[in-house]
């Protein structure tokens, strides 16, 4: 990890060199803006530093990825090598895919995922928004008590819930089926919360001037609210499908066929069958993170996006 280490000492550096210059008062400013970058560089550089790590012992080869001394840098890239780096993580990332055995692939385990991802944050988001639009729009005796009992709801321990709903899906029937592993996942308090939230700061005068127009409270939501909405409802889908992605102990529990496993549990089979091939536990896990990172990059501008500038504009 030496790298990381070089940024830490030359940030250190930078902050002791602004610290004796934070005497004057002309560069208090500057000071000050320094030893932010400095905190949120300090930042990066920890968060990024197990992903490096992980990206760069995919690219190792066995004997490598063992030995405790072979640094952070393959030896390949060290040496410069390119064309047997190539070989060696082509290899790696080929073998990985390949592991989980018993005629499967992570094809399989990956599109088990994506699809009952998708189905699972479409239903997440209709159920969200319905009731989101009734707490934030549609006065009824009790709206206020009934919202915030449902946030309470959050509060609940998802282990705690584990044998009710084990048991609901025994009774339907529905063990081992997709329908185990989308169904649960189509209620989602947070999204509620979050969609109440920022449809209750759309101005009332939109819905006066909508009912002028003739339009009734679907057409309302449907052409008004969810068009400003776009931020709101691209986080809330986010939230949703990475926690239907990266869930591991409910579909572990619902599913017994190796077919029905999704990307999370079939990485924990490739963890036992592996054994010690850490580089091929590295290449695998790069290939489980890399479709939600390309999701965040995409979408990361709708997250500072506010509602005046998204639809109070022309």
């Amino acid at each position: 990890m030496k790298p990381l280490w070089i940024v830490i000492a030359i940030d250190t550096a930078l902050v002791a060199l602004l610290a004796a210059a934070s005497a004057r008062r002309v560069r208090a400013r500057w000071v000050s803006t320094a030893l932010s970058c400095q905190a949120i560089l300090l930042w990066c550089a920890a968060m990024a530093a197990p992903f490096v790590w992980m990206l760069f012992l995919s690219m190792k080869s066995p004997s490598e990825a063992r030995s405790p001394d072979s640094g952070l840098l393959p030896r390949a890239l060290r040496e410069g090598d390119l064309a047997g780096l190539w070989r060696q993580t082509r290899g790696n990332y080929i073998d990985a895919w390949n592991a989980p055995g018993e005629g499967l692939t992570f094809t399989r385990y990956f599109a088990v995922s994506l699809g009952t991802g998708v189905a699972a944050t479409a239903g997440a988001l209709a159920t969200s928004i319905l009731a989101a639009y009734a707490f934030a729009w549609m006065p009824f005796v009790g709206r206020r008590v009934l919202f915030w009992l449902m946030v309470a709801t959050m509060m609940v321990p998802f282990q705690a819930l584990l044998i009710p709903d084990y048991l609901i899906l025994a009774q339907l029937g529905w063990l081992d089926t997709y329908a185990a592993l989308v169904v649960p996942w189509t209620a989602s308090v947070f999204s509620i919360f979050l969609l109440r939230q920022f449809f209750a700061q759309i101005p009332e005068d939109l819905w006066h001037a909508a009912r002028i127009d003739g339009a009734g409270r679907m057409r309302f939501l449907l052409h008004v609210v969810l068009p400003l909405s776009k931020p709101a409802l691209t986080t809330a889908g986010l939230f949703c499908f990475l926690g239907n992605w990266n869930s591991l102990m409910w579909p572990l529990i619902v599913t017994t066929s190796p077919r029905m496993r999704t990307l999370m549990v079939g990485l924990q089979t490739f963890n036992d069958a592996a054994g010690t091939n850490f580089h091929l536990l590295a290449a695998a896990s790069t290939l489980a993170i890399a479709p939600t990172a390309v999701l965040f990059f995409l979408f990361q501008r709708f997250f500072t996006e506010d509602l005046a500038r998204s639809g109070m504009t022309g």
